[in-house]
């Protein structure tokens, strides 16, 4: 069993506006640092990947136990045991201090993630207890940036390093063992309890007319894009792809930043900035979506 993990809403709606507006330094750094972040759990979905058959993985949990939200990044079931990872992409020198966690250049405390790998565990074990289960919970802290070093950090801490990944990877499968029937029915029941991240709703107000419209190159989010009969190019980074998986990506996009607004050619093809017409959208809409109404009152779903 493999629960995939999706791209934050809060992320995408972030790497949107930032290519089509000017955010504030506060929301670039926000942005900066969740797309880090996103990166970092990619790298360990890969480790983690091929346990899966014979393993339960579930990543990117928002769960809930006595009304108070908990997320977990990654969640090994094996054999007759939860792993619970952290994974933090730090990247530099730091140091560990009376249980506090600096930046080893401008020694700034930042957050010790064993603190949030504490709350994490408490709170998934209260819930795994509500869901009638006893089972051995094991909790990490995964470093998974190979740039990350850490002074000074006492030997018990249940901290995963850089060069010790792959070796923890490879002793994991030398030890695995088939999970129980029980353990994989409570895998499902976390899976129905997942809640779907509303914390992009808050972000701040921007409006249609405010952005900047056409199609953002899926490599590397630039507007300079040129359309070369059924395949548009990056004119930054030279990146090409079918228009029609383009188109289809921006739809998405504007459902992300307008979900009121309905999907209409005309809309869809403001919003692309495509040359060749509506027919082109058109064509597009009508093989993956379904027309509502008719003449102006028309729109896909």
């Amino acid at each position: 069993m493999y629960k995939k993990r999706r791209e934050p809403l809060e992320l995408a709606l972030l790497k949107s506006l930032n290519s089509r507006m000017e955010l504030s330094d506060e929301l670039k750094t926000k942005y900066l640092n969740q797309g880090k972040g996103w990166e970092g759990e990619r790298k360990f979905d890969e480790h983690l990947r091929d346990l899966a058959p014979n393993s339960i993985v579930l990543n990117d949990l928002l769960l809930q136990s006595h009304q108070t939200t908990f997320q977990i990044d990654s969640l090994l079931i094996e054999g007759e045991a939860l792993h619970l990872y952290e994974i933090k992409n730090y990247e530099g020198d730091f140091y560990y201090e009376n249980d506090r966690f600096y930046k080893k250049n401008n020694k700034v405390e930042i957050n010790n993630p064993i603190t949030q790998l504490k709350r994490t565990e408490f709170l998934l074990r209260q819930l795994v207890h509500q869901l009638g289960y006893s089972i051995t919970i094991i909790p990490h802290v995964v470093f998974i940036n190979p740039e990350f070093i850490l002074y000074q950090a006492p030997l018990h801490l249940p901290y995963i390093y850089p060069n010790q990944l792959n070796r923890y990877v490879k002793l994991l499968e030398k030890n695995r063992s088939q999970v129980k029937k029980q353990y994989a029915l409570l895998a499902e029941k976390l899976i129905a309890l997942h809640m779907e991240d509303s914390s992009y709703r808050r972000m701040p107000s921007y409006t249609y007319e405010e952005l900047k419209k056409g199609i953002l190159c899926e490599k590397c989010n630039s507007l300079f894009i040129s359309t070369e009969r059924a395949m548009i190019k990056c004119n930054v980074c030279g990146y090409t792809e079918s228009l029609e998986l383009a188109v289809l990506r921006s739809v998405k996009e504007f459902k992300l930043l307008f979900p009121e607004r309905k999907i209409t050619t005309k809309e869809i093809y403001d919003w692309c900035l495509i040359s060749g017409g509506m027919r082109r959208i058109k064509r597009i809409l009508d093989k993956h979506y379904r027309l509502i109404g008719i003449h102006q009152w028309a729109y896909y779903e």
